[in-house]
């Protein structure tokens, strides 16, 4: 016997802006049979591409410490530093930088509530480099 993931969770302070700021970074979308609402306790996302879900549920404690899982981002129609820039624009903010001058590397940034997540080569510029 087997399992599979049914969704990915991250406990936060406010799902509803949560989520919202996760469909910005990821284009993922809200379940049409449950929709995401201001005050809601706990918010669902979509991919439209593959189904994989985000779950966002609202617990009293902030986050304490650096997570013990994180989302690894692939860019699909930019180059990761294009993207890097892009989602500090949507308010990400830059906690290590782990990117080399051959290119190499990676960007661990954190969300609005300081869930951390990285940013690696798009594999338009992986495959480039051989």
């Amino acid at each position: 016997m087997s399992c599979r993931v049914s969704h990915t969770t991250f406990d936060c302070l406010d799902a509803y802006a949560l989520s919202a700021w996760w469909k910005g970074v990821l284009g993922y979308i809200e379940d049409e049979g449950d929709r995401n609402e201001p005050g809601d306790e706990e918010c669902m996302i979509v991919s439209p591409s593959n189904g994989h879900r985000l779950l966002f549920i609202e617990v009293p404690e902030g986050k304490v410490g650096k997570n013990r899982a994180h989302l690894d981002l692939v860019p699909t129609d930019r180059r990761r530093d294009a993207e890097v820039d892009r989602l500090i624009a949507l308010g990400a903010t830059t906690l290590a930088d782990h990117r080399h001058p051959d290119g190499t590397g990676w960007v661990t940034l954190g969300d609005p509530e300081g869930n951390e997540f990285c940013v690696v080569r798009s594999d338009e510029e992986r495959a480039a480099a051989g």
